[in-house]
């Protein structure tokens, strides 16, 4: 099973520099491609002079994380693409339960590691950490992290399990899987275009897993932070996207109008937050969604949606209001 490892590089020449030897070192079995989104740093010099071995996919401007990926991947053959965020520090034998889980677990066709912190590693990390989810409503979350409260690694998901979504941060797709989907959704640009990807490979009766014993660690934030308003407009308006495309239509209108409800709220709290900013980008994420709900409803394929989407009814009430801050308590709530 030959398995492309390919990391989506935009101004990255530190992170290259930092992260890079030790996926040479520890994926031997592996070919590496470095796919630069139209980089105005040193970082194809550095890959030319340091690297010449890895292959330099040059996309010519920089559409992102999924626009980047859809062309660099046109090209590459290979049975399984690894997109690996620059950011990532990989571990020895990351890539060896990979195309063990591929060939046993039925129609597993996305596959995502344990995502430990890379600054404080014995934590969870925000982008995938144990698996991804989502709620009734459409909320994302995952096994190990709840909004902002990451969960210590004890072992407690060290195991094989089917998942709802799979982190970009470190995914493993089938390349005919794929380029069955089309890809990733450009339009979201950044941001829960994995959770649409993924999605959208459910409603065609695909499977997503995590595989606890693959462990890489994530530095995060390297693009756009946490405390970044642009990622809180793409995580809001790229969410509500999801719901528009991968929903049956009835079920869809009416948790597009809570989410505008709970969204509103969401920025209420954020002006006694005084992150303004944050507010702001809310609202411009709905106006954002309003103006493009055209395009996204025409996005939808004609497949059977999934009527059992979620785990959980509500993360917000859970977290917020039953103050559920693990997984394995919300499970069993």
């Amino acid at each position: 099973m030959k398995i492309a490892v390919v990391i989506l590089n935009w101004n990255g020449e530190v992170l290259l520099e930092r992260f890079l030897p030790a996926v040479v070192k520890y994926s031997k079995d592996a070919t590496i491609y470095v796919a630069d989104n139209a980089s105005t740093d040193g970082s194809i010099a550095f890959l030319e002079k340091n690297y010449p071995s890895i292959a330099i996919i040059k996309n010519k401007v920089n559409g992102g994380f999924a626009q980047g990926y859809n062309e660099a991947l046109q090209d590459i053959e290979a049975d399984i693409f690894c997109l690996l965020n620059s950011d990532v520090e990989v571990t020895e034998g990351w890539l060896s339960p990979i195309p063990d889980a591929f060939k046993t677990l039925p129609k597993a066709a996305i596959i995502q590691p344990k995502i430990l912190d890379l600054l404080n590693k014995e934590y969870f990390e925000y982008a995938g950490a144990a698996g991804g989810f989502i709620d009734q409503l459409g909320y994302p979350f995952c096994r190990g992290r709840i909004f902002q409260t990451l969960e210590k690694d004890n072992g407690q998901y060290d195991d094989n399990k089917e998942i709802f979504w799979a982190t970009g941060a470190c995914m493993f797709v089938r390349k005919e899987v794929f380029t069955e989907l089309k890809g990733f959704d450009a339009d979201y640009f950044a941001h829960q275009e994995e959770v649409d990807f993924c999605w959208r490979a459910k409603n065609h009766g695909h499977k997503v897993y995590y595989i606890g014993t693959s462990k890489v660690y994530h530095l995060g934030g390297s693009t756009l932070s946490n405390m970044n308003p642009k990622k809180t407009y793409l995580n809001f308006r790229n969410s509500l996207f999801s719901i528009t495309k991968n929903l049956p239509l009835h079920k869809a209108f009416i948790i597009i109008y809570i989410r505008l409800l709970l969204d509103g709220i969401a920025a209420v709290r954020f002006i006694f937050q005084f992150r303004f900013k944050h507010f702001l980008a809310i609202f411009r994420a709905h106006f954002s969604f309003y103006r493009q709900f055209r395009r996204m409803y025409r996005k939808r394929e004609k497949t059977k949606f999934l009527l059992k989407y979620y785990t959980t009814k509500s993360i917000v009430w859970s977290y917020f209001v039953n103050q559920i801050t693990n997984f394995n308590i919300l499970v069993k709530d």
